[in-house]
């Protein structure tokens, strides 16, 4: 098995990795099938309209995750990485005066955002809680092609027929490449450093320059701090009212400037570094809430969680430099593999126990690891991590990742220092394996009712508007 870091840590847009990287994603996925030669075009018939449909948890959440608009943008050649937030609003209204997409190397397609984008939340798709469909018809209105995606998680999108090839395999996740070390869940993992001798970064960092240079390796990986650093600062230095109707105020730069005051008057506060990694998460997140350039780690919904950590360690400590920020990175895409690999990392299948629980643990092994940890003891650190957000639900207040995903970013973060703190000073034996945790946060979202599961259909999603 094997997932590259990038897999995992993927730089694009908020506010959703699966609700909206993934349908931009799919959009995009489904333009190159149009254009392509593998579906049996009718002879002098040509595509003169498209259209799309969302379904399962993308319907009943997918006006408050942006995923109407990802579809747009994603049809009209946009693509999660590239896209200027900036200019999202006027080529979205711009489609929708013009009722036609012109993606680039396509011919003009009729596309009527109104009528050709169908929320659906009375039909759903059976492969994944995140379906969705495009449609492409003739000047006739004829149906010529029709392709089903599924987002998976993380920015992860599948067709219909990939999606049953993993089902096949037992994985939930895309087929790996031939590496080194080819670990599938953390017993292996555990085993390989021990007969290599090597720690988990060092594992992930062979099996990563088996399909390119360390220079492209090292350069990737600081463009991915780069990015996550620049959200973190973005975030500190705006203010205002997010986007959603929620009218939920940005609260990261007010909280920053009073710890700066504290910082340089010298106060003790015994609660210092919790209320920096609080702030730091919550800076990310409010960006994610915003539409704003974020990087998936492993999620959107979750991308605070593994900065805040990163920066934490910059911050409070003085043997921090950028070899270890990229072990940080390298032992934390280990774990989220396994995870990934093992059960989920999507809120819309088994709740936010998949996303911000993975990001704790992902987060609590990195720190582990930079801290000097065994790979034992990195191990340990992920599994008191995820041991304790077992269960969480995914219930977003009006469909928005914001209450009470921001906060949740910021204790997460908290968790997965205690969980590196706890880790780092025993010897790394302990009671529940990682493997045991990750297979109970399987089982556990599976049990889950769906309404708990990216639906807004209960939880907080209900009960604070009621009230």
């Amino acid at each position: 098995m094997f997932l590259s870091v990038f897999d995992l840590f993927k730089i694009g847009i908020g506010p959703s990795s699966s609700h909206t990287m993934g349908p931009m994603t799919a959009a995009r996925r489904f333009l190159d099938e149009v254009a392509g030669n593998d579906w049996p075009r009718p002879a002098g018939v040509t595509v003169e309209r498209v259209g799309a449909s969302l379904h399962g948890s993308l319907a009943y959440t997918g006006i408050g995750h942006g995923s109407d608009r990802a579809v747009i943008l994603g049809l009209a050649g946009e693509s999660p990485q590239t896209v200027d937030p900036d200019q999202a609003d006027a080529i979205i209204a711009r489609i929708a005066a013009e009722k036609k997409i012109v993606p680039p190397g396509h011919p003009a397609y009729r596309f009527d955002p109104a009528a050709d984008l169908v929320l659906d939340k009375k039909t759903p798709l059976t492969g994944h809680a995140n379906g969705m469909a495009f449609y492409a018809y003739d000047a006739g209105g004829r149906l010529l092609l029709k392709r089903i995606y599924y987002s998976i998680g993380g920015g992860f999108v599948v067709s219909e027929e990939e999606l049953q090839r993993m089902k096949a395999r037992g994985s939930v996740t895309t087929e790996g490449r031939k590496v080194p070390h080819p670990f599938r869940n953390a017993a292996e993992m555990l085993s390989m450093a021990e007969r290599s001798g090597l720690s988990i970064a060092d594992m992930k960092r062979v099996n990563e320059e088996t399909h390119m240079t360390r220079e492209e390796l090292d350069s990737g990986l600081d463009a991915i701090w780069a990015a996550m650093k620049g959200c973190i600062d973005r975030g500190l230095g705006q203010e205002g009212i997010m986007p959603g109707g929620l009218k939920v105020r940005r609260r990261a730069k007010q909280l920053h400037d009073k710890l700066q005051e504290q910082w340089q008057q010298n106060r003790p506060n015994p609660l210092l570094a919790n209320d920096w990694l609080s702030i730091y998460a919550m800076a990310v997140n409010e960006e994610n809430a915003g539409g704003g350039r974020v990087v998936t780690a492993p999620t959107n919904g979750a991308a605070g969680v593994v900065p805040a950590v990163m920066r934490y360690w910059l911050h409070f400590h003085p043997e921090a430099d950028q070899a270890s920020i990229r072990d940080f990175l390298l032992t934390a895409a280990a774990v989220g593999g396994i995870i990934k690999s093992n059960a989920s990392i999507s809120g819309a299948e088994v709740g936010c126990q998949g996303e911000v629980g993975s990001a704790s643990a992902m987060a609590a092994a990195g720190l582990c690891a930079v801290m000097s940890g065994t790979p034992e003891q990195v191990e340990n650190a992920a599994e008191i991590a995820l041991e304790h957000h077992l269960g969480m639900t995914c219930d977003p207040v009006a469909g928005l990742v914001q209450v009470p995903c921001i906060e949740r970013n910021a204790l997460g973060a908290v968790k997965a220092v205690t969980a590196a703190s706890l880790a780092i000073k025993g010897d790394g034996k302990h009671f529940v394996p990682l493997d045991s945790a990750i297979e109970t946060m399987r089982q556990t979202g599976l049990d889950m009712n769906e309404k708990y599961k990216e639906t807004s259909l209960g939880g907080l999603a209900v009960n604070v508007v009621e009230c």
